[in-house]
């Protein structure tokens, strides 16, 4: 990687500051894409209860007296697009887009938490139709790490000799099952609360002739949100336990979409599978499960 860069926030990063920096041209080396060593820290994010609240509204999520395993990955999400966005960051940011996450919880965090935050870009590997790069992300509660993921994005084009094959984790597991739930997702009304929350406005999420445009039906669901509805329906809560959330995202999924899911499992551990009504492919296959002792992620960096 190149040269380490370092940005620190003492408070919430601005969309608006962060985005500008995906306007600047990208330079590109002889021997592909320079993917440079990238670390972001936001320090003192105190856990609000509108967001709590808004966000257990938006995806569909039982509130309880912790934080939603799932707040920290939106949340967070927005220092993870601070390092895409970047000026030496080698794709725009239009041509990204989440393949896989990998969300855990060692222990609950407490609602009214003051938290920081931390990311960084951990790996990245060319392939033969595209670049993968993987961001690793902490949020610490005092001196304690109760919650990481490890999430991985995927631009697609040619980006020189292949370094690398697909990764062991971009299998996702096949879902055999009869046991299936329907419901519709919500319309796009609180769109915009979404973006506020995650820090991502991608007009995909906002507007369907741009999405349209881009190769999409229409307008989708952040996938934040469509993990809290997927991840609600098929288990008993459990926001006090370890936890831990291995998602493929493999389509959009439409504001107002007509929507099945389909399990197989036990209480504590499922595995799952989305499918939008217009597409028998699933668009999220998903494994949730209760996590044991000192168990981590895969290996970062």
């Amino acid at each position: 990687m190149a040269a380490a860069i370092r940005l620190d926030y003492r408070r919430t990063p601005s969309a608006r500051r962060y985005m500008a920096g995906a306007l600047w041209p990208k330079a590109r080396a002889d021997g592909g894409p320079v993917v440079p060593e990238i670390a972001a820290q936001w320090r003192d994010y105190r856990v609000r209860d509108h967001d709590v609240a808004d966000f257990c509204a938006l995806a569909g999520v039982w509130p309880s007296e912790w934080v939603p395993f799932l707040l920290p990955h939106a949340i967070g999400f927005r220092l993870q697009l601070a390092l895409l966005c970047h000026p030496r960051f080698p794709v725009p940011i239009w041509r990204v887009l989440q393949i896989r996450n990998h969300l855990l919880q060692h222990r609950p965090i407490p609602l009214g938490a003051s938290l920081d935050f931390a990311a960084r870009i951990v790996a990245h590997r060319i392939l033969e139709k595209g670049l993968e790069v993987d961001v690793h992300t902490t949020v610490a509660f005092g001196r304690d790490v109760p919650w990481e993921s490890l999430n991985t994005f995927y631009a697609r084009g040619s980006f020189g000799a292949p370094t690398a094959e697909a990764s062991p984790l971009a299998d996702a597991p096949e879902i055999e099952s009869d046991n299936e739930t329907r419901w519709r997702m919500p319309a796009a009304r609180r769109a915009w609360r979404a973006c506020e929350l995650t820090g991502d406005y991608n007009p995909l999420h906002l507007w369907t002739p741009y999405a349209r445009r881009a190769g999409f039906p229409a307008a989708f669901h952040h996938p934040q949100r469509v993990l809290g509805y997927c991840t609600t329906h098929p288990l008993a809560p459990m926001p006090d336990e370890p936890q831990r959330l291995d998602a493929w995202l493999k389509g959009p999924v439409p504001y107002g979409a007509d929507v099945a899911l389909r399990a197989s499992g036990e209480e504590r551990d499922v595995a799952f599978a989305l499918t939008t009504a217009h597409d028998p492919r699933p668009a999220i296959v998903g494994h949730l499960r209760r996590a044991w002792g000192h168990e981590r992620l895969p290996q970062v960096g």
